[in-house]
């Protein structure tokens, strides 16, 4: 099943999912960045990159309708479009006091509706997922005991049950240590890759977005430009350079 699955998913790469059509995003009409136009495929995974505060998580909100646009538009290209959003984790943790096993539930909320009741926990369906993420046996520790690395596999977990389409998260590595990031990335293009889920992510682990994203987005408010590309063109711009001069853009990795 997890075989036709992967195949199917590889099938759908590229299907176009959501176009930005000349957005602009800010506050009270008032934009932050120029007019973006570009178009998000089927299991692809996008990089957003930028200084703090150069309008990475405003695009974010209004890409998901949680912010409206000053101008121009977000389109979905594709039926009932599902997204998903995980916020920035001190936004999160918080807000769980809860076993590992009750927060993946929560992506299955979603799913739910008056039509399709569920009365259970779909307990196989959970397993399922936080197996995939490598935490199994986690699953009945509190969410809040957990350490920054084991708390992002639960929420990936939670992403893998939610079966949406489209996933936005916002720097999900942030309180993590170099091999957890690492490990994190890893987990999220596994995910993509069998699900053929559509990632967008904004993170500064410039090194996991050059060898995991497709394409790459730069916002900067400041010099008002935004540069849409490969990660290793994006990485080459004036605009790039200017801003991370002082953390070059990592060599290719040998052993393809």
């Amino acid at each position: 099943m997890m075989a036709a699955q992967a195949k199917e998913a590889a099938a759908e790469v590229g299907r176009p999912l959501l176009r930005c059509d000349k957005l602009r995003v800010g506050f009270e009409k008032q934009a932050l960045l120029p007019a973006i136009d570009l178009e998000i495929g089927s299991g692809q995974l996008w990089a957003v990159i930028g200084r703090n505060g150069s309008g990475k998580t405003t695009w974010l909100r209004t890409l998901l309708g949680l912010l409206p646009a000053v101008s121009g538009s977000v389109q979905p290209l594709a039926p009932n479009l599902k997204l998903s959003y995980l916020p920035q984790r001190k936004v999160i943790d918080e807000l769980y006091p809860l076993l590992a096993r009750d927060v993946v539930q929560m992506g299955l909320e979603r799913r739910w509706s008056f039509l399709r009741p569920r009365f259970g926990r779909e307990p196989a369906e959970i397993d399922q997922a936080l197996e995939e993420m490598g935490v199994a046996a986690l699953g009945s520790t509190p969410y809040r005991k957990l350490s920054e690395g084991q708390k992002q596999r639960v929420l990936f977990a939670r992403l893998s049950v939610s079966q949406a389409d489209l996933a936005v998260l916002d720097e999900p590595t942030s309180a993590m240590d170099q091999v957890a990031e690492g490990e994190a990335f890893e987990l999220l293009d596994g995910l993509r890759r069998r699900r053929g889920l559509t990632i967008i992510v904004v993170s500064h682990y410039l090194g996991m977005e050059k060898r995991y994203a497709d394409n790459a987005e730069l916002l900067d408010r400041d010099s008002q430009h935004i540069v849409v590309g490969a990660p290793a063109t994006v990485f080459k711009h004036e605009a790039f350079q200017a801003r991370f001069s002082e953390r070059p853009p990592p060599a290719a990795e040998s052993g393809g």
